[in-house]
This record gives structure tokens, sequence and C-alpha cells, in this order.
């Protein structure tokens, strides 16, 4: 049964907000404008007129609103929308077409609910090249979203999948994952309205080169979707391990935006103070540790991921101009198998021998990966280069030889299923 609010609810003047200032408390605080029970007389008729006209338009207008589910509830749904567009009515009807056009194609599939068909690849290799992970929730129930943007590997992503790929993975993230995560909480949170994410996103390690623009094409895609279809989902964003070249840049910008948005956005450099900035929003037991929290470290969660029987996989992205080699190795207990992805027509010959010089252990026939004439366009070969799981302990070297000219540097994604 959806909880419905009249004029005097959403001003504050009546209801569950009755005591809580109305709209006079906004400026006070203006992270709770466009709330309900803090509208001004003004924003409640145009609510009221926007929900009247969503009852006159088809289901595919009413979904694109309620993208979560009705669980959201009316008046908690409704206000993201009119507070993207400053609670402008032809703004907001606008939004919501462009948003359903935006949908289309997406909601024929039910936003890939198969990650693997989307990605063409496991969900734990894609973010294995791309890490970014739902884990645990803040003190008032958001969901933690941690991301990662300085360790996208755009040359393993290439070759895994695709820029189409990778766009229908997100609809997955954010329609199964995300909105799975949110359905849970308002069905065993009492009280939890806010179908939003605290974002934590880890700059450690980015340069200015790292911005290129195929990483920015991917965000800017992901942005798109985000701002268009889940509006006003952003609860709150911490970025930590800025580099100075980002901290200089976000003091220009935050100059530029309103208080609300601004006041939902930190930039923090030092590990210190990050820690001690998160903590005050999120309890120990749902931060992971490898961002000062006792809950499982991000890296554990995404490994859950893997397929099967699968422990975790890590990779090795090969530039081989000539011949190459990759040490590593492998614990007692543990088995491995070795995959190789390119997209290489010339390719090259792959072999696992062990690390001891002085051994003539070899781990099966050499196997020469390239991409094959039957294969799909658009698709990589993927080749299997042990006939048999690897048992540990083991220190192995896998050794590869190019088929093309010295000239020429040919590109290999090694992947080390860990069982």
């Amino acid at each position: 049964m959806q909880e419905v609010w009249d004029k005097d609810m959403l001003m504050g003047k009546t209801g569950p907000m009755a005591d809580k200032g109305g709209a006079d408390e906004v400026k006070k605080d203006p992270m709770i404008w466009g709330r309900g029970g803090h509208l001004t007389e003004e924003q409640a008729d145009i609510y009221l007129k926007f929900k009247d006209e969503i009852e006159k338009r088809d289901e595919h207008f009413k979904s694109t609103i309620y993208s979560f589910g009705e669980i959201e509830g009316e008046v908690w749904t409704l206000l993201r929308w009119c507070r993207a567009r400053k609670f402008d009515y032809d703004e907001m009807i606008k939004m919501v077409e462009e948003a359903t056009e935006c949908r289309e194609e997406s909601k024929k599939h039910n936003f890939y609910e198969d990650p693997k068909e989307a990605l063409g690849c496991d969900m734990a290799l894609y973010m294995a090249q791309y890490p970014q992970v739902y884990t645990g929730h803040s003190k008032n129930g958001i969901p933690l979203f941690f991301s990662k943007p300085a360790k996208i590997n755009m040359d393993a992503l290439d070759i895994i999948t695709t820029l189409e790929g990778i766009v229908k993975f997100h609809w997955f993230y954010q329609m199964h994952d995300f909105g799975n995560l949110l359905r849970d909480q308002k069905q065993n949170r009492e009280g939890f309205n806010r179908f939003e994410c605290f974002i934590i996103m880890d700059l450690g390690g980015l340069s200015v080169t790292q911005l290129n623009s195929r990483v920015m094409s991917v965000i800017k895609e992901q942005s798109f979707i985000d701002s268009l279809c889940f509006p006003e989902t952003m609860n709150r964003m911490v970025i930590i391990n800025a580099p100075s070249f980002f901290s200089a840049t976000w003091s220009v910008i935050k100059g530029f935006i309103d208080a609300r948005t601004s006041g939902k956005v930190d930039v923090i450099a030092s590990r210190k103070s990050w820690e001690k900035r998160l903590k005050e929003f999120i309890d120990d037991d749902q931060l992971p540790s490898d961002y000062g929290g006792t809950a499982p470290s991000t890296t554990e969660v995404m490994d859950k991921a893997s397929p099967g029987d699968m422990k975790r996989l890590f990779s090795e992205f090969m530039y081989v101009r000539g011949s190459k080699e990759f040490k590593t190795e492998i614990a007692e207990g543990e088995e491995v198998e070795i995959v190789v992805w390119t997209h290489s027509k010339s390719g090259g010959k792959f072999i696992v021998v062990d690390q001891d010089k002085t051994s003539e252990k070899v781990y099966g026939e050499e196997v020469e990966v390239k991409l094959s004439s039957t294969e799909e366009e658009g698709k990589p070969s993927v080749a299997t280069i042990v006939k048999e799981r690897i048992k540990g302990p083991a220190a192995i070297k896998v050794k590869v030889k190019s088929n093309a000219s010295r000239i020429s540097t040919l590109k290999f994604l090694v992947v080390f299923h860990v069982y």
C-alpha cells in the first residue's frame, strides 16, 4: 500500500514531518531542500501536478520513474525526479521521456539479468580489470559502492568485452545488483526510505595520463545513464587518496556548484583523514578491512563473484615484442588453470615451465594462441594453455614468443583461475 502525502504533509504542516520546520529549515540545512516535509507551496503544487500527469501516462513512463519498483514509496520516488530538475515541471517531464527512450532497448532484455552474457566474460574477470563493488552499508542503511578508477585496465577491457558490453553490465549492476540491495533494505530495515548510494571513490595511484579518452568514454556512458535514469541516487561521495592535481581542480569546481551538491562530496588525500571521515558514516563491521574496517576486503568480496568452485582469479597483461615471460607462484593446496585472451591475428606460442632454470619441468606442450578466422567479428580468441590444472606448491613461468616481427607489439591477457 503506497503512502500518500497531501499538500500539507509535503510542506510539513501535518504528518510525520509536522515538527521539522518546513521549508524554512532549508535555510539552516541545504541538504534537506526538496525533501518531503520541507517543500514550499509552489514546490508542493508542482509535485502534485507531476503525480497527476504520471497517472495519465502509459506503463513505460511510470516504470521509468519507479525504476526500483513501487516499494521505494511514492513521495520518495517522485521527489527524486523533482529535485533532479529543480522542480521545473516541463524539464521534469522532458527528463522522464528521455530516460524512457534511453531505457527502451535494455528493458526489452530485462536489463541483462545474466552479467556474463552482457559482458561476454565472467563478471569476476571484468571486475579484476575494472575494480568496483557494492559491499556493506552506512549507519543509516545506504549501500556502499567502492570504485577504483585508477586501476582500470582499458587494454584488458578492450580484449574481454566492448563498450556496449560495459554499458549492458552497468544496466545489470544498477537494476539488479544495486536495486536488490535497496529493496532488501526497505523490506528488512525499519524506516529505510532513501534509495541512494554512498560512493567511496579511491583515486590511489591515479595519474593525468590514465584519464585518457578511452577511460573517459566508459565513465561518460555510465554517468549519463545514472544521471538521466537514476536521478538523485547519490547520498554522499568520499573521494579518497586524491592526487594533488585532482584536489586543486575540485577546489575550483566547488565554487561553481550549489551548496547541496558540494555538501555531498568530500575530497581527502591522507589515509588518516579519510578513515576518520568514513567512520563518521560507516560502522567498522560494514567497512572493508582495506579501508580501515573489520569487514571482508573489497578484493575478497570481488573474489566471491568467481564462477563455480573457483576461489579467485588474477591476471597479467602482456605486451609482447619478440618474446616475454611472467613469473608467479601457486600456494600449497591450490590449483591453477591458465587461460589466454587475445585479438591478435598473428598470435604467439605459449608454454608454462618451472621458474628454476636447472629444472626441465614443463607443464604441457607449447600452445599457439591467435585470433581464429572462425571467431565472430569483435570476439576474442580464448585458449587454455595447460591441459591439466597445475597443483601447488609451484613456482611457474609463463613464456610467450610472438609470431609477428619484432617491430610489432602484440597484446595478450593471461588469466590465472585459482581453485
